[in-house]
């Protein structure tokens, strides 16, 4: 198997009462098991993914079968958003913070124009906070499982948060109620992750 699924970097119960550990259970061992094992379906029927990162794929994923955009994409970005989160969370501190207030007007207006970008996300897709190409933060969503690394992303850039408003993400906690999971979701994200994510595409 070319990928294999990481496991959660925290216990299924760690985020509660913002994620209940049912929630966890299903979303890491049941949806993001799937997008693993179809992902290397998908690169054991192409022998010109086998020797590729799964950052090289999705970077030039418009070379690639659907199959490929969806599961490798779900793959990274669930990855990618176990890590955006830790029992706790955090405050935003140096030079993210100082970024999200200059560009945002302050980390408050940021969080409800993040929470607007996920809520206005029409069915299943990603909220993300992304360092563009011209080095700027930027707010944006991405439909399914695409993210802003993908060579077909509307907004390209390297992701700095990312939260997950599929329904699995939250339904079983707060129904249809997707506004107070991304509220609710505040209380989890791990600041610390994501200014050294800043400072990485920085550079």
């Amino acid at each position: 198997m070319a990928f294999e699924l990481p496991p959660l970097p925290y216990d299924y119960a760690a985020l509660e009462p913002t994620i209940d550990a049912e929630t966890m259970k299903l979303h890491h061992d049941k949806h993001h098991q799937a997008y693993t094992d179809k992902l290397n379906e998908a690169v054991a029927a192409d022998d010109a993914l086998a020797t590729k990162s799964i950052e090289e794929i999705v970077s030039g994923i418009s070379a690639y079968p659907k199959a490929v955009r969806n599961n490798g994409g779900g793959y990274w970005n669930h990855i990618f958003f176990w890590d955006t989160m830790k029992a706790g969370g955090s405050q935003p501190t140096g030079a993210l913070k100082t970024a999200i207030e200059e560009t945002f007007g302050s980390v408050d207006e940021f969080k409800t124009k993040f929470n607007a970008a996920g809520v206005g996300q029409f069915g299943s897709g990603w909220a993300w906070l992304i360092v563009d190409e011209s080095g700027a933060l930027k707010i944006t969503s991405t439909p399914n499982q695409d993210n802003p690394l993908m060579d077909v992303a509307e907004v390209k850039g390297t992701p700095v948060l990312g939260n997950d408003v599929w329904e699995h993400a939250y339904y079983l906690k707060y129904n249809n109620r997707r506004p107070d999971y991304l509220k609710a979701w505040w209380d989890v994200v791990d600041w610390d992750k994501a200014g050294q994510r800043y400072d990485a595409a920085k550079g």
